[in-house]
């Protein structure tokens, strides 16, 4: 209903909009910077999606221009740079690692605005945005937990980000919640989008006996190493990233965290139109829709996907937190008591999470 709504009234602005820049006005230029390729399947194709949102909301009242395969670092620096002396009024980039370009960039350029994805470092014209994944992870854990057979899940790590920390933590302590005796082997590919890596990591956790497989990573191939392997006569579990993936189910993926980037960047476009942006922090979740949870199969056995749909309807309504207590950290010392939640201490602690949760016996590397 929501992204319904941002794009009827952003649509209807647009009309005007649109008639002005027909007129001679030049419209909106509104940029992207891309860590992968439009068609991974994942991170990247949902943020593409939400560029393409803008385009269908505001006609030609905006211009739209992307570069995608951006590494992060010094290469994204220069092309924020490009993009903004191209007169771009609007630049989102759209991963971790650019941060400090962004920041460095929006220095130079003070009457451009940029919006930065799941940094923490702003600025009079950078905002920052990110999505509480940690909630797409809890429900993820939890029908893992109940579907294993061998009791190992395997997890395909991309940087050790807090990011990405979190959704580890929140699928073991669901996991471990339905299942106690489960365990989580987890692989760092030190990248976002590398088909190839992303593969054999899938692989060599099926061979140490993972028979689900969860993944912070941004491409289809762990789903295709786990079809392969279902063909081979396993039976192994994937869940779709970033986007539904649902080419790849009901067997081998089971559900999916959907990442919908549209009705931000619809509503952020239009505060510049109206001469109304400024500088926020948002970190929203399943209830405000930015973290989707695609269709549960029935893979899955009904009871399963019942409780899981009940997960999904508490963590939309707040009823209830992924991070509920009691949680120890992994050496043993207390982080929340009994019935106190992350929200009871604002985000700071989760937003900066740098530590496993008791039961992972993993290190995290540096």
């Amino acid at each position: 209903m929501l992204r319904r709504t941002l794009l009827a009234s952003a649509a209807a602005t647009a009309m005007l909009g649109g008639i002005a820049a027909a007129d001679g006005h030049e419209p909106v230029k509104v940029g992207f910077v891309y860590v992968g390729p439009v068609g991974d399947g994942g991170w990247t194709y949902e943020h593409n999606q939400g560029r393409l949102a803008v385009e269908e909301a505001f006609g030609d009242a905006v211009e739209t221009v992307f570069v995608e395969n951006v590494p992060e670092g010094p290469d994204a620096e220069r092309v924020m740079t490009q993009m903004a002396l191209e007169g771009a009024d609007l630049i989102f980039t759209t991963s971790f690692g650019y941060m400090d370009p962004t920041i460095n960039v929006a220095a130079q350029f003070p009457d451009v605005m940029f919006e930065h994805a799941t940094g923490y470092k702003q600025a009079d014209n950078v905002s920052v945005y990110s999505a509480r994944f940690y909630e797409g992870r809890a429900v993820q854990g939890h029908i893992a937990g109940q579907i294993t057979e061998s009791n190992v899940i395997g997890y395909i790590a991309s940087f050790p980000i807090p990011e990405v920390i979190r959704g580890i933590n929140s699928a073991y302590l669901h996991a471990l919640e339905v299942n106690p005796d489960v365990e989580f082997k987890i692989i760092w590919a030190y990248t976002w989008f590398d088909p190839a890596k992303e593969a054999e990591a899938a692989s060599v956790l099926i061979e140490q006996g993972a028979d689900v497989i969860l993944q912070h990573t941004d491409s289809t191939a762990p789903q295709a190493a786990a079809q392969a392997a279902n063909e081979a006569g396993a039976t192994v579990y994937t869940f779709g990233q970033a986007s539904d993936m649902a080419e790849f189910g009901p067997m081998p993926r089971v559900s999916s965290i959907i990442d919908d980037w549209g009705p931000y960047y619809v509503a952020r476009t239009q505060a510049v139109m109206d001469g109304t942006w400024e500088s926020v922090s948002t970190w929203d979740g399943i209830g405000a829709g930015m973290v989707g949870i695609g269709e549960i199969s029935d893979a899955i056995p009904a009871e399963v996907k019942a409780s899981a749909e009940a997960m999904v309807a508490e963590l939309a309504s707040g009823e209830y937190h992924a991070f509920t207590g009691p949680i120890n950290k992994q050496d043993g010392t207390p982080w929340l008591a009994e019935g106190e939640t992350a929200a009871d201490f604002g985000d700071d602690g989760l937003a900066g999470m740098a530590f496993y949760v008791e039961g992972l016996t993993a290190e995290i590397p540096q």
